[in-house]
């Protein structure tokens, strides 16, 4: 076998070969937390077991993560975000960032902890379009109450007429408030704005995440966070959460006007709910999936593929995310098209993207210009 023959066979594995980042952290004093490492490689989860640090001496800690080369961003926290590094004066530091291509060795000085400072409560105001449905809306089949508001166009109000749907998760972030804050996607601002210019208007459904739950509620599979409750919070979006909706407000009920889209875990969920429900869900927006963490969903989807003919799919990610997060996109997108000829499955990998809600923000438009055709 020849030398060429060999490189090319092995490229793939090259391509995506794990690098040593060795962290060492010193921190103001002492404390009796365990200290964890979060970012977008394990979905900025704080009291990640796996990421947790190991303690040197009083001040001194160390991990060491195998990582592919990419562009990374992360904190450190003490198990929760409530105990997450801060600035001297207790505001919160910019996300520390990593462009990893060689092993690597990184020194972190931690100034502070958000939790040594009171906490100024924010008073948060939405506009006139954000209706909080209910604080407290029971999810019958995970025995939970979860938030959940709702945007309505402007002419609402005044119009007899019904209008099409988009399910949206991480519903705390969503909304645009006064005072703004820095991690929203402010979809009812970019729908407001897009309105104006004559583009299709549309009802916005948002459900909160659960928390520390999160990452066991939008994963339809047993991970190391946990047991799944994917598989219920889909049932319950499906069998509860848009009977409800379509009873309460005048909507399109249809499959053709019937969307779901979220980021990161929710772009995982909602590739999920429209392979499960293709008859519910006639489009999905999937930024920035995590499907690092339910490799089982490759599988899922082929034996979805029959149900999916006519089923819209818009992929969108960024290269500063990871080679991984744009392989593992790409790898879904090549089940679904995989000639690349169906227009109604898209992917888009843009150069300046980040794990983070300015970009969604921004992406989002798109991805709202495509469905509305």
């Amino acid at each position: 076998m020849s030398k060429f023959l060999v490189l090319f066979l092995l490229l793939p594995g090259l391509m995506y070969a794990q690098l040593k980042v060795d962290v060492t952290v010193h921190i103001p004093s002492k404390t009796a937390d365990t200290l964890f490492i979060a970012g977008n490689f394990n979905d900025w989860n704080p009291g990640n077991k796996a990421y947790s640090l190991s303690k040197k001496d009083s001040l001194t800690y160390a991990i060491q993560l195998n990582l592919p080369k990419g562009n990374f961003e992360f904190k450190i926290t003490r198990g929760n975000w409530d105990k997450a590094e801060s600035k001297n004066d207790g505001k919160p530091i910019a996300n520390r960032t990593l462009n990893l291509n060689v092993d690597t060795s990184m020194n972190i000085n931690v100034a502070n902890w958000t939790n040594n400072f009171k906490p100024i409560k924010e008073i948060y105001r939405y506009g006139a379009n954000i209706h909080i449905i209910d604080s407290a809306f029971l999810i019958p089949q995970l025995n939970k109450q979860r938030q959940i508001s709702i945007y309505l166009p402007k002419s609402y109000k005044t119009s007899k007429r019904k209008y099409p749907v988009i399910y949206m998760h991480d519903g705390q972030n969503l909304f645009h408030t006064n005072p703004p804050r820095a991690n929203e996607w402010a979809v009812d601002s970019v729908m407001d704005s897009l309105i104006k210019n004559g583009s299709k208007e549309m009802i916005i459904v948002a459900i909160n995440h659960g928390g520390k739950d999160r990452l066991k509620e939008y994963n339809p599979y047993d991970s190391e966070f946990g047991k799944g409750e994917g598989k219920a919070y889909v049932t319950f979006l499906v069998e509860t959460l848009k009977p409800f909706i379509d009873s309460k407000y005048r909507t399109l009920k249809d499959v053709e006007n019937t969307s779901i889209a979220g980021s990161s875990m929710g772009g995982l969920i909602s590739m999920y709910a429209i392979a499960k429900y293709p008859k519910v869900f006639g489009s999905a927006g999937v930024f920035s999936p995590a499907f690092w963490l339910a490799p089982k969903i490759y599988d899922d989807i082929v034996l979805s593929l029959p149900g999916m003919v006519d089923s819209k799919v818009y992929f969108v990610a960024g290269d500063k995310e990871g080679a991984a997060m744009i392989r593992d996109m790409k790898k879904i997108y090549g089940i679904i098209n995989p000639k690349g000829l169906n227009k109604n499955v898209v992917l888009i990998a843009k150069e300046d993207g980040k794990h983070s809600e300015w970009f969604w923000h921004r992406e989002f438009v798109p991805f709202y210009k495509f469905i509305a055709l």
